[in-house]
């Protein structure tokens, strides 16, 4: 079944489209059958067929779809950064859609399908499937499918006829990819190209990926676009400053820096709380317009962390006469026990993944885990090796437990490093 094909493309160029579909009928048949196929489906289909299978789905039924209420469709667009490039994308489409009898779609982090633009006759076809405004497209709900399968994944997919799980997705082609916010990394959607399977042609992919990366590109725009009102706004508060001054937008985006060498994001600034901040040490975020100026405090030097792991884990956090205390995750809580103990000799990336994975393989998700760590405490732990900053004193709080390995958190938790060491704290 390879055919020989390069990157994620469902077929190769000059392949009998027909014959093919032919073809995929029979394996699937067979496979999902429980019989001996011919000739086994492409890895990425074998997978999605698996977890499919695993969650209970029937190839031969029209597995329940409930779109969202429009409410909630509209709630979703509002809040997705998406919003700021859904025309952009239509237009990528706009030209050949009618010709090319093909959809766009886009839908969010969940498989939410949000926008819908292209051919009227295929829209309507596409309605009858239930591939409309509102519908979940995720694996779990309709099976195999592109967008489905390519969050599953986390990468681009191209599926042709009988690749669909439910036998009613047949008659269509999907390709999608997902789409990532181009200065974190975070996963905030799929954009997706469908119709009928018939009328796929190779270069649907370079249709595709020239979408996706217009897309990142002018979510980037839009980002330096907005750092650039907030510096124009805040410019008198910032000619009137001395000293060190950050000034951030509302998610901790740095747009200006004076005096100090900072990051390109702090944590989310929040009124009333202090933040550490490499540079500038102890500071107490001030509200500008759309943003913050942070500036040291100039009246303390330490920061006080004390990490409440008598129930639920939550930190609270004491400097600068302010403090304010908040539930954390069980991640993050696993992350300051194993920085705590081990000290000012710290811990590396591939050290923290083998203490909380069991093996040395999840370094960037460590890494993913810090920065999430430090959007929400600050510049509390500092790098190469992973260590708590000079700055900072973190004290533990064990409730009415005798020993960190007595908390209810230590019982809960699977990470074997926190259980070692807990033996010994």
């Amino acid at each position: 079944m390879g055919h020989g094909r390069s990157g994620f493309s469902a077929i190769a160029a000059g392949v009998d489209l027909p014959q093919y579909a032919r073809e995929l009928a029979r394996v699937h048949d067979a496979v999902l059958g429980g019989s001996t196929a011919g000739s086994a489906p492409r890895p990425v289909v074998s997978r999605s067929w698996s977890r499919v299978l695993a969650s209970g789905l029937a190839p031969g039924a029209e597995n329940a779809r409930h779109p969202l209420p429009l409410t909630e469709i509209e709630r979703r667009r509002r809040e997705s950064p998406l919003a700021l490039v859904v025309d952009e994308l239509g237009q990528v489409i706009a030209a050949i859609a009618d010709a090319s009898h093909l959809l766009m779609v886009v839908a969010d982090a969940d498989g939410i399908i949000l926008w819908r633009m292209g051919s009227a006759r295929i829209r309507q076809r596409a309605d009858q499937l239930g591939f409309l405004e509102g519908s979940e497209w995720t694996e779990q709900r309709v099976g195999t499918n592109a967008i489905g399968t390519a969050l599953a994944e986390a990468a681009p997919v191209q599926l042709f006829s009988a690749e669909h799980f439910e036998q009613s997705q047949h008659p269509w082609y999907c390709t999608a990819s997902p789409i990532h916010d181009p200065r974190t990394g975070e996963l905030l959607g799929v954009v997706d190209v469908s119709g009928p399977a018939l009328t796929l042609h190779p270069m649907i992919n370079a249709l595709v990926e020239t979408a996706v990366r217009m897309a990142e590109s002018q979510l980037w725009r839009h980002h330096e676009q907005r750092l650039e009102r907030l510096r124009t706004a805040s410019a008198p508060a910032l000619a009137s400053t001395r000293g060190p001054v950050l000034l951030v937008d509302e998610h901790g985006w740095v747009a200006h820096a004076t005096g100090v060498s900072a990051a390109d994001r702090i944590a989310v600034p929040r009124l009333g709380r202090a933040l550490q901040i490499p540079g500038l040490g102890l500071c107490m975020p001030e509200p500008i317009t759309d943003g913050w100026l942070i500036r040291a405090t100039g009246d303390a030097t330490r920061f006080l962390l004390t990490l409440d792991l008598s129930g639920e884990p939550a930190i609270e956090v004491s400097g600068a006469d302010a403090s304010w205390r908040s539930a954390l995750p069980t991640r993050h809580a696993e992350l300051l026990v194993l920085l705590h103990v081990r000290g000012t000799a710290g811990l590396t990336a591939a050290e923290l993944s083998q203490a909380i994975y069991g093996d040395p393989d999840h370094v960037v998700t460590v890494r993913a885990e810090i920065s999430r760590l430090r959007r929400t405490l600050g510049g509390v732990v500092e790098s190469r090796p992973y260590r708590l900053a000079e700055s900072v004193d973190l004290m533990v709080r064990l409730g009415a437990a005798d020993q960190l390995a007595d908390t209810p958190f230590v019982r809960r938790v699977a990470s074997p490093g926190v259980r070692a060491l807990a033996t010994r704290f």
